[in-house]
């Protein structure tokens, strides 16, 4: 591929583009955003890059950005997705996102299942189009396939992820306060002996024994995960049950007291003879995650009060007519770490390198699948190929199985 577009030069975005500069198949890398501040930005200091104003609202004007592009990089939020998928098809490039959901006014499974529903489309025009890339989901699907197929059946896949970044600043999100207090407010959804489920924001608490760490406590979570492996899980999880996903830490914990206070809901409430959206006023009132260079080295600079985190993809199963456990733990750079190899934050470096290899992927021609698809559909070289090229970014995977006994 010599031309590919990242839509959204944000802090995933401009990973991905800084990413990009260091392949030698790519000449040139449009970035385009509706601000053009950080394109620009990433225009001054990427040789490659190319800043493009883009109303994403403006199907004729992503397609006129992204003409002679190979690769529609969308790094936008899911609302702009189809959109997005109807500009590659114009264009003819292959297509990749961030994620698939939750998106506004729509439930998340038909969202999810309307996105795979353009797969004959993308096949038809001998296109691949990739979602769901980043950390979780992302790098999650790809390691949650490699533990499946050492089963001969799955009876459930539970991916957890505990955050324990805490300054002495107050920022209790390493990512936009909306998008977090938003999630956390949802009704996540778990797939449940065979069936999708909602159940409650902060739903059925558990200690999870974490190796090296303890016990945290984690909740379910709403994500991504459970509706694509759901969807497909007799296509490429051994007819999985059950899949479900967990968060914790302290950000999840201070978001579920604020919950239980009334402070995450969207209804209007009348306060000295105003009304107010209580969601609103707490979004506004949360302090942002450093964005740029200097603002994360000040906060880092300032002290830390915790630093801890764990990512476990934990299967169950069937082996030669045992049962077979297999936890794999994905090891990654913290905070203070991912700042001093690469200037940004831990959040930014997971999941913007974890985007970054995917889209290396596809400039490097291993994404051998067409249609609409995400990372747990791709078999075993191009995971090797993925999970190899993200050791060499400290991105490692620790597997553990073992026989259990009931």
């Amino acid at each position: 591929m010599r031309k590919i577009m990242v839509m959204g030069a944000g802090a995933q975005g401009s990973t991905i583009a800084k990413r990009m500069q260091e392949e030698a198949g790519i000449d040139e890398i449009v970035c385009a955003d509706y601000d053009p501040r950080a394109a620009q930005e990433l225009e001054k200091t990427l040789s490659k890059a190319k800043a493009v104003r883009v109303d994403a609202n403006n199907l004729a004007d992503i397609v006129k950005a992204a003409e002679g592009c190979e690769l529609i990089v969308n790094g936008l939020p899911p609302e702009f997705n189809m959109r997005v998928m109807d500009a590659a098809l114009e264009v003819n490039a292959c297509y990749q996102d961030l994620a698939s959901g939750p998106v506004e006014n729509e439930e998340f499974i038909p969202a999810v299942e309307r996105q795979l529903g353009r797969d004959q489309q993308f096949k038809d025009a001998g296109l691949a189009a990739l979602t769901n890339t980043g950390s979780a989901p992302g790098v999650a699907n790809i390691v949650t396939r490699e533990a499946v197929d050492k089963f001969d059946s799955v009876d459930s896949i539970e991916i957890h992820v505990y955050d324990g970044i805490w300054s002495k600043r107050f920022i209790p999100f390493w990512w936009s306060p909306d998008t977090a207090f938003g999630d956390m407010a949802a009704e996540p959804v778990v797939f449940e002996n065979g069936k999708f489920k909602h159940v409650p924001p902060f739903n059925d608490p558990e200690w999870v024994d974490f190796r090296g760490l303890g016990k945290r406590l984690m909740f379910d979570h709403e994500h991504e995960e459970p509706v694509t492996m759901g969807l497909l899980a007799d296509q490429h999880l051994k007819g999985v049950k059950n899949v479900r996903f967990r968060y914790g830490g302290p950000a999840c914990e201070l978001a579920k007291s604020l919950y239980d206070m009334g402070l995450l809901s969207k209804k209007p409430v009348e306060v000295d003879g105003s009304q107010i959206i209580p969601m609103h006023l707490i979004s506004k009132l949360t302090p942002p995650a450093p964005k740029y260079e200097q603002e994360i080295k000040e906060v880092i600079d300032e002290g830390m009060q915790l630093e801890e985190g764990a990512f476990l993809v934990r299967v169950d199963g069937q082996k030669n007519g045992a049962p077979l456990r297999i936890d794999s733990y994905v090891n990654a750079p913290g905070l203070q770490e991912s700042f001093a190899k690469a200037g940004i934050t831990h959040e930014s470096y997971y999941t913007g390198q974890g985007a970054a290899l995917f889209t290396k992927m596809f400039v490097n021609g291993k994404v051998d699948l067409k249609g609409v698809f995400p990372p747990e559909a791709f078999g075993a070289e191009a995971r090797a190929y993925y999970l190899r090229e993200a050791a060499k970014l400290d991105i490692t995977v620790d597997e553990i199985a073992q026989r259990r006994i009931y």
